[in-house]
C-alpha cells in the first residue's frame, strides 16, 4: 500500500481488492465475497472504537497474505459442497448451539409467555406483555449464541422494557384499534431489536443485516411448520379427546398453543443456527418461485383498481393491499439475499422490476384511497397507521424500482447498491414501529 491509501481507508480496501485479483488465483466473485468479510471486520473495529483507518491496516493484518486466504477460502467452500452432498451437513455442535442450552431457553420462553396471566394481568396486558416476554427469551438465546458487545445488549434491553412496560401500561379496551395496530408493530420493533443483538458489533454493516434477513427467512420457514405440525397434532388430540366425551379446547387454546408457540420461535433458532449450511438457501428459492406468482397476482389488482377506479369503498381490500405490499417487499429482499455481487442481470431482475412497479401503482391507489376515507370520515389510529405504512413501503418500493431498473437495463450492473439500499432502509421500518408503539395510542386516546 502506498501512503496515499494508508491515509485513505477506502483507497486502501480498494489496493488490497486489485492486490488479490492481481494474483490470478482469486476470482472477481470471490475477491466480492473476501472483501465483504473485510468491511465486516472493519466495522466491527470501528465499533470496538478504532479510527477507521487503524481499524482497515488492522482488519488487512488479520486477513493474512492472499495465498493463505485463497486456501482458507477454498477449504471452507469444499467442506460446505461436501456436507451439502454428502453427509447433510451433520457435525458437532458447538457449545453455544448445545440442545441442554437451547431447550433450557425454549422452557423459559414457554413459562415467560404466560407469566403475565398467571399473576393476576388483565387478558389485554397479559397477552400483550406474554409475547414480548416470549420474545425476550429468544433474543437472549440470539445473545448467548452471537455475543454481542454490552452496549447493544444494553440497548436491546432498554427496548423490551419500553415496549413490556407500555403494553403493561397503556389503559387499552379489549376491541380498541389502538391495540390492534401496537400488537402488530411491537413484534416488528422487538424482532429488528433481536437483529441488533444477531449482528452484535457489525450492526451497521450491510453485509450482517443481510446475514439478519437470511437467518429471519429460514426462521420463518421453520416456524411454519412447526406450526402446521402443531395444528394437525392439536387436531388430532381434540378430535380424539372429544370422542371421549371431553372436550380439551381451553387446554390447547388457551395452554399448548401459546407455551408451544414460544418455544417453537427458540428451537426454529437453534435450527437455523445447526442447519445453515445446509439450508440457508431455503427463502430465496421460495422467494423466486413466489416472485412470478405475485407479479400475477399484483397485475391482476392493478388491473382490477384500474377498472373500479379504485378502493375507497372497499376497506377489507386495502387491508389485503397493505399485507400484499409487505409481502412484495420481502420477496424482492429474498431473492437480492441469493445472488451475488458480481451476478449479472437476467430474467430474474425484470420480473421483479415489473412486480415492484405494479407494487408502486397499487400503492399509489390504496394511499389515494385512504387519503379520501380520512377525508370523509376523519383520522382514526388504522387509517394513520395504514396511510403511514404505505407511504413507508412506498419510498422503499422506489428506490427498488429506480435501482432494479438501472441494473436491468445495464445502466448500472452491479448490485450492491441495491443490497445497500434495501438493507440501509431496514431501520425506516423499525423507526416507523416504534413511533406507532409509542406514539399513536395515546394520540387517539387509546380508542
Amino acid at each position: 500500500m502506498s501512503r496515499q491509501d494508508l491515509l485513505d481507508p477506502e483507497a486502501a480496501v480498494a489496493s488490497w481488492r486489485a492486490y488479490l485479483v492481481s494474483r490470478g488465483s482469486i476470482s472477481a466473485a470471490d475477491a466480492d465475497e473476501l472483501e465483504d468479510h473485510l468491511r465486516a471486520q472493519i466495522d466491527d473495529l470501528c465499533a470496538a472504537g478504532l479510527e477507521r483507518d487503524e481499524a482497515v491496516l488492522i482488519a488487512v493484518k488479520r486477513m493474512g497474505r492472499q495465498d493463505e486466504i485463497a486456501g482458507e477460502y477454498a477449504l471452507e467452500h469444499s467442506r460446505r459442497m461436501w456436507k451439502q452432498l454428502v453427509t447433510g451437513g451433520l457435525e458437532r455442535p458447538r457449545r453455544t448451539d448445545s440442545v441442554g442450552v437451547m431447550l433450557g431457553f425454549a422452557v423459559l420462553a414457554a413459562v415467560l409467555v404466560k407469566l403475565p396471566g398467571l399473576v393476576g394481568a388483565p387478558l389485554v396486558p397479559a397477552v400483550l406483555d406474554g409475547g414480548v416476554l416470549a420474545l425476550a427469551a429468544v433474543a437472549a438465546f440470539v445473545a448467548w449464541r452471537s455475543r454481542p458487545p454490552r452496549a447493544v445488549i444494553l440497548v436491546a434491553a432498554v427496548v423490551f422494557a419500553l415496549v413490556a412496560a407500555l403494553a403493561a401500561g397503556y389503559p387499552f379496551g379489549e376491541a380498541s384499534d389502538t391495540v390492534v395496530v401496537f400488537g402488530l408493530h411491537a413484534p416488528v420493533l422487538l424482532w429488528l431489536t433481536v437483529g441488533a443483538l444477531y449482528c452484535g458489533a457489525g450492526w451497521r454493516s450491510g453485509a450482517r443485516r443481510m446475514d439478519f434477513v437470511r437467518f429471519t427467512g429460514e426462521w420463518l420457514v421453520y416456524l411454519a411448520l412447526f406450526a402446521l405440525g402443531g395444528g394437525v397434532l392439536m387436531g388430532l388430540t381434540a378430535a380424539v379427546f372429544s370422542a371421549l366425551g371431553a372436550d380439551p379446547e381451553v387446554v390447547l387454546a388457551e395452554w399448548v398453543a401459546p407455551c408451544g408457540a414460544a418455544g417453537a420461535a427458540v428451537v426454529a433458532v437453534w435450527l437455523v443456527g445447526a442447519k445453515q449450511e445446509v439450508i440457508e438457501n431455503m427463502a430465496p428459492v421460495l422467494g423466486r418461485v413466489f416472485t412470478p406468482l405475485f407479479t400475477i397476482a399484483v397485475l391482476a389488482m392493478l388491473a382490477g383498481a384500474c377498472a373500479s377506479g379504485g378502493f375507497r369503498s372497499y376497506r377489507e381490500v386495502l387491508i389485503i393491499v397493505d399485507v400484499l405490499l409487505v409481502v412484495v417487499a420481502g420477496l424482492v429482499l429474498y431473492v437480492l439475499s441469493a445472488q451475488q455481487p458480481t451476478d449479472r442481470p437476467g430474467w430474474t431482475e425484470r420480473i421483479q422490476l415489473v412486480l415492484v412497479l405494479a407494487a408502486f401503482a397499487l400503492d399509489g391507489f390504496a394511499l389515494v384511497a385512504m387519503l379520501g376515507r380520512i377525508g370523509d370520515g376523519g383520522p382514526t389510529p388504522n387509517r394513520v397507521v395504514a396511510l403511514g405504512v404505505n407511504l413507508v413501503l412506498l419510498i422503499g418500493l422506489a428506490g427498488s424500482a429506480w435501482l432494479l431498473g438501472r441494473r436491468a437495463f445495464g445502466r448500472d450492473a452491479s448490485i450492491r447498491r441495491l443490497l445497500a439500499w434495501q438493507t440501509g432502509y431496514l431501520p425506516v421500518y423499525g423507526t416507523w414501529a416504534l413511533l406507532v408503539v409509542v406514539v399513536v395510542p395515546p394520540l387517539f386516546s387509546f380508542r
